[in-house]
């Protein structure tokens, strides 16, 4: 599913790198990258989750479906 959002917009307010996000969400970088730049990835609910927790947002606020 192709999603529109704002984890990098989010992630660089907070001041933290796609690393430090990967790291916490428990995701790869690889993925926080290809979200950042809109490709199309296959997306568990629970990732984006995970993403959101870390942001401190509400996934409907990164994650436009």
């Amino acid at each position: 599913t192709l999603v529109t959002n704002r984890v990098k917009e989010c992630r660089e307010a907070l001041g933290i790198t796609q690393a430090e996000l990967s790291e916490k969400a428990g995701i790869s970088r690889t993925m926080i990258s290809k979200l950042e730049t809109n490709q199309k990835v296959d997306c568990k609910v629970s990732t984006l989750l995970a993403i959101a927790k870390v942001l401190g947002k509400p996934v409907g606020e990164i994650f436009l479906g």
